[in-house]
């Protein structure tokens, strides 16, 4: 039996793991779950698996969290710091999937303390790759990708023959918008854009795939998780969702990893690795589905692509700076502050302004943050008066 953390367990990602980890209780023992404030549904879940402790990051949402859990034996608790406390408790894998940069400083609470840490939070590679990547070094952590593509990448790449990687093909959907003008995108609502027409995921990320900054932030979480070098990433469209990516290795031959557009598999992955485990998920029929098409993105419509190409390409800070600058934009774009396309245009914005030394340390990646949002956030400011 493996015991589990779930870092955001109200989210897509979490709710996914959850109902895996329910549906084989002989597996797996539950040792925390945290959200930002949703406690009616994090009290639940925690009810249900008995876990042993239950936090929100919003402190306010304490005082309900304790109310919900009256009568178990789930002990609660708040605050930034009680969700790195709780990343560190020892469980042998711990789920990754706080949205954003709020997940980074938990992330590197679950990498210190070793185990397996199933990373779903792109972000924090992106923002903090080399910083992160030390620490997984140091405290011999196993780092396990959840993230569709990535862990399809994962189950293709043979580390043995790493050097006999040529190629690292990142499949994308295309999102909602792949079709549309450009000139129709000026009027494109936060409604249509968290519309995705394969996978279901939260507003964040489905805004994020509409734009296909999503596939940027991958790129760059490619970089970090396997060897390498940025020209060996290359990016497709591929609308039905089925491919979910590829490796070429030298000799021509193209490992491909297939399923239907289901989050559960991915993480059933990371969660039973190095084995397997059943899930509930609808089987790939390859002959109703009846074919299978790619194309290369489009660099006027998806100008994100470009974004995160540059900064990879760049180092240093620049990655934490386009994901931050994002972030901002996206709420904007969410909130009703700002147009659809005006988000790669404030994330061109702060690259243009901001360029400071490459951060050493995670406390200089939040720094470089914090500036990096405060810029974009005047962006916004400016645009929307």
């Amino acid at each position: 039996m493996k015991t589990v953390t779930i870092l955001g367990a109200t989210g897509s990602v979490g709710t996914s793991t959850l109902d895996l980890v329910e549906r084989a209780p002989d597996q797996f023992r539950v040792v925390a779950l945290t959200a930002n404030c949703d406690v009616q549904r994090l009290a639940a879940a925690a009810i249900r698996t008995r876990a042993q402790r239950a936090v929100v990051a919003d402190e306010r949402c304490l005082p309900a969290l304790r109310d919900a859990l009256a009568g178990s034996d789930v002990t609660a608790a708040g605050g930034a710091a009680a969700v790195c406390e709780a990343a560190a408790m020892g469980a042998d894998v711990t789920v990754a999937a706080i949205v954003g940069c709020a997940g980074l400083k938990p992330s590197m609470a679950a990498v210190e303390q070793g185990g397996t840490l199933a990373l779903a939070n792109k972000e924090a590679l992106v923002s903090a790759g080399e910083v992160m990547k030390a620490a997984v070094r140091r405290s011999a952590t196993t780092l396990l990708p959840v993230d569709s593509e990535h862990s399809a990448i994962f189950q293709c790449l043979d580390a043995n023959l790493a050097n006999r990687v040529s190629r690292i093909i990142l499949t994308a959907s295309g999102g909602p918008f792949r079709d549309r003008p450009l000139a129709e995108m000026r009027q494109v609502t936060p409604a249509q854009a968290v519309s995705h027409p394969n996978w279901s995921m939260g507003a964040k990320i489905s805004v994020d795939s509409a734009t296909m900054m999503n596939k940027g932030l991958e790129l760059i979480e490619a970089y970090h998780l396997f060897a390498v070098t940025p020209d060996q990433i290359e990016i497709v469209v591929h609308r039905q969702s089925v491919v979910h990516s590829m490796v070429e290795y030298v000799d021509g031959s193209v490992l491909a990893q297939l399923g239907t557009p289901d989050m559960r598999t991915p993480i059933a992955c990371a969660l039973a690795w190095p084995d397997r485990m059943v899930t509930p998920g609808e089987r790939l029929d390859l002959v109703r589905i009846g074919r299978l098409d790619f194309e290369a993105p489009d660099p006027e419509r998806f100008p994100a692509l470009r974004l995160a190409r540059e900064a990879l390409l760049a180092g240093g800070a620049r990655p934490a700076i386009l994901n931050a600058s994002n972030e901002i934009a996206v709420a904007a774009f969410l909130a009703g502050r700002i147009g659809y396309l005006e988000i790669a245009a404030i994330v061109a914005d702060t690259l243009s302004r901001f360029d400071p030394a490459a951060p050493a340390t995670l406390d200089a990646v939040l720094s470089v943050d914090r500036e990096a949002r405060a810029l974009a956030e005047e962006r916004v400011k400016e645009r929307v008066a």
